[in-house]
């Protein structure tokens, strides 16, 4: 079949349109983490953080998605809630992971409050197209009933928007004093494997 050759301007409009195409398709295959300390890799190596690890692991098994942790040391369920909108738009992802709580757990803020941020940063990136993964923490037993209470939330975020749910980030981590630094709180990178393990029954489905 004849073709006319394109003209030299409209061959240059299709190369800035593809170019302008290419960080798109990137950034829908993105996967944002957006925690607290637990996965900033506080204490550790940032390479040695779970997130940094779960990035090796999709390269390895040849999985096309790129990592953006957006985890911060100290973050709140509301910090998480103020900074999600403008993460959403910047990157686009294809898969939100929140992983936030702990920090309202042990500061004792109210429940009600954990759960409206975290069923709102859930609603939100739905809006946005992306599969969600809420990641469950726990707290000590000497929090009494409100530790149970604080446990229950996450799971009723996760049936109440019908999103993914990993039950306990720390599960085989937190019984094991010789996996947590010297304060007792976050966990060494000897452990950050088995938290990646943790993440991944929760995440995996969501990349197929």
């Amino acid at each position: 079949m004849f073709r006319l050759p394109l003209p030299r301007l409209a061959r240059a409009g299709l190369c800035a349109a593809l170019l302008l195409l290419t960080p798109l398709a990137q950034a829908a295959r993105t996967v944002l983490v957006l925690g607290d300390s637990l996965s900033a890799g506080y204490g550790i190596r940032q390479d040695a953080a779970w997130p940094a690890l779960l990035a090796q692991r999709l390269q390895q098994r040849n999985l096309e998605y790129s990592v953006v942790n957006a985890s911060i040391s100290g973050e709140t369920s509301s910090g998480g809630l103020s900074r999600i909108g403008p993460l959403l738009e910047r990157h686009a992802p294809a898969v939100v992971i929140i992983a936030l709580g702990s920090n309202d757990g042990l500061r004792g803020l109210p429940l009600p409050t954990l759960r409206d941020n975290l069923e709102a940063m859930a609603t939100a990136a739905q809006k946005r197209k992306a599969r969600v993964l809420i990641v469950g923490q726990r707290l000590p037993p000497n929090y009494g009933p409100y530790a149970e209470q604080f446990h229950a939330v996450f799971g009723d975020v996760a049936r109440a928007r019908k999103v993914a749910l990993v039950d306990f980030l720390l599960d085989g981590v937190a019984t094991e004093p010789a996996l947590f630094q010297a304060d007792r709180l976050h966990p060494t990178a000897e452990a950050q494997p088995r938290l990646l393990d943790n993440v991944w029954r929760g995440l995996a489905p969501l990349l197929k």
